[in-house]
């Protein structure tokens, strides 16, 4: 075969595996590695779990983790970049860690108290408590979809199969956000 033979070959090939991953995927981009959080069971979760500890200061959180171990980890404490910490940091506070190596220095990417996550939040439409070991309660008798768990994977409030960012999280008010949008809470005291 001549030159321009050789090179029609690979890029006929080329062409052809472009069309079969398009139609091997809904979404037609191509990437067959689209992952959902809702199907958990072929995604690790790289949370740290653990208790906040003393020495726990304005730039280093100190965890204790479930395992034992004491781990200290760098915080964002740049505003421009986004708040790394949901809930605040108080010692003995039960928090969920998502973390990476970056130069050396093992950063907190996310923190999210889970003492504070944890409480009765109300909205228009929605009555419920979140409470210790992943159950929530629905307070709304006529609610046709009630959330009766949760759990935090990979940075990511999972209530039922819905998937959620937690975007604020202080003393009285949630904000979650997901693709349907952003949905505020305002804590209810009892």
């Amino acid at each position: 075969m001549n030159r321009n033979g050789w090179l029609g070959v690979p890029l006929l090939v080329m062409i052809l595996l472009s069309i079969a991953g398009c139609k091997n995927n809904p979404n037609g981009s191509g990437n067959v590695m689209n992952v959902q959080l809702n199907d958990t069971s072929s995604v690790s979760d790289t949370t740290i779990y653990g208790k906040c500890g003393e020495g726990t200061t304005m730039h280093t959180l100190e965890l204790i983790a479930d395992d034992g171990s004491v781990r200290k980890f760098l915080m964002n404490i740049d505003d421009s970049l986004g708040n790394a910490v949901q809930g605040g940091l108080l010692n003995g506070d039960r928090m969920a860690v998502i973390a990476e190596v970056v130069y050396g220095d093992t950063i907190a990417k996310k923190i999210i108290n889970l003492t504070t996550l944890q409480g009765k939040w109300v909205s228009l439409d929605k009555n419920f408590e979140i409470k210790d070991g992943g159950i929530v309660q629905s307070n709304v008798e006529t609610e046709t979809n009630p959330w009766t768990n949760w759990r935090i994977f990979n940075g990511q409030l999972l209530l039922n199969s819905d998937t959620f960012d937690i975007t604020g999280l202080g003393a009285d008010s949630l904000l979650l956000e997901n693709r349907n949008g952003i949905f505020s809470y305002k804590r209810l005291l009892k």
